[in-house]
């Protein structure tokens, strides 16, 4: 006898950065039922300390769980993964997945030279989160850590092509095009927005990976190991929300995940 579980799947990021991660879900899993929160009323999360980024960790994925029924949650950010991933999995009793060792994984096994870049927010670099992952999975393999800041901003505004984009990625990324990496893990979520314009900088010889497809992988893996999937006889429907303004959130994330998504609800979190 079959055993399903109907129940959806959450994620959860800042703002519209881990839409890349839903897109990649949607798209691996398209029986399964999605509930994405962007908490744009508190973006970014990288200049954020460690304790409101747990804190705001904490009320979403409680949300998602006590109040969605989540089956499972990944945190499609990395700022958010980085300080409050092993706080997540011991407060809650289903799978918590994150973002960091799936891409870093496909990384290391893409790297020829074993020099590899991870670009990232301010937070996330200097949490140590990539450089602790990276010792634990490889000894062999180089990992240089940078921090980006101003590409979130530039994300959540839309404007993922422009002049000022180009002078700042060529500014940031100058210390790893001079370190000769021949692969670049974009550490954040919203990252793979600026694809164009980081492939362009970096170089044609350089391979960039985003972690939205391989963490795909691993939640097809955790509901096939650990969790069921959902019944393909029930019909489904992806459901996103913003803690910020929900009619934006609809406008701009449609406009970067698809006609998944037309509108958005408002959630409250906090006080």
């Amino acid at each position: 006898m079959s055993f399903f579980d109907n129940r959806p799947i959450g994620i959860f990021d800042s703002g519209f950065g881990g839409l890349t991660v839903a897109r990649a879900m949607i798209d691996l899993l398209p029986r399964e039922e999605i509930i994405y929160v962007g908490d744009t009323a508190r973006y970014p999360y990288g200049p954020r300390t460690a304790e409101e980024i747990g804190t705001y960790s904490h009320e979403i994925v409680d949300h998602l769980v006590t109040v969605e029924g989540s089956k499972m949650v990944v945190v499609a950010c990395n700022t958010a993964a980085s300080f409050s991933l092993e706080d997540l999995r011991r407060e809650f009793d289903i799978p918590i997945l994150g973002v960091i060792e799936p891409g870093l994984r496909a990384a290391l096994r893409a790297t020829q030279n074993g020099q590899v870049g991870v670009i990232g927010t301010v937070g996330t670099v200097a949490s140590g989160a990539y450089q602790r992952a990276a010792s634990a999975l490889s000894d062999e393999i180089e990992v240089h850590c940078y921090a980006c800041p101003g590409f979130v901003e530039f994300v959540e505004r839309g404007d993922t092509g422009s002049d000022q984009v180009h002078v700042l990625a060529e500014r940031l990324l100058e210390p790893l095009v001079h370190l000769g990496v021949d692969t670049l893990l974009l550490g954040c979520t919203h990252y793979p927005f600026l694809a164009r314009t980081i492939a362009d900088v970096m170089g044609r010889g350089v391979l960039l990976i985003s972690s939205a497809e391989e963490t795909a992988f691993d939640a097809r893996t955790e509901l096939l190991d650990s969790v069921a999937p959902r019944d393909p006889s029930i019909a489904r429907q992806h459901r996103f929300l913003s803690s910020g303004d929900a009619q934006w959130f609809a406008q701009m994330g449609g406009r970067l995940l698809g006609p998944e998504l037309v509108v958005a609800e408002h959630v409250t979190f906090g006080h």
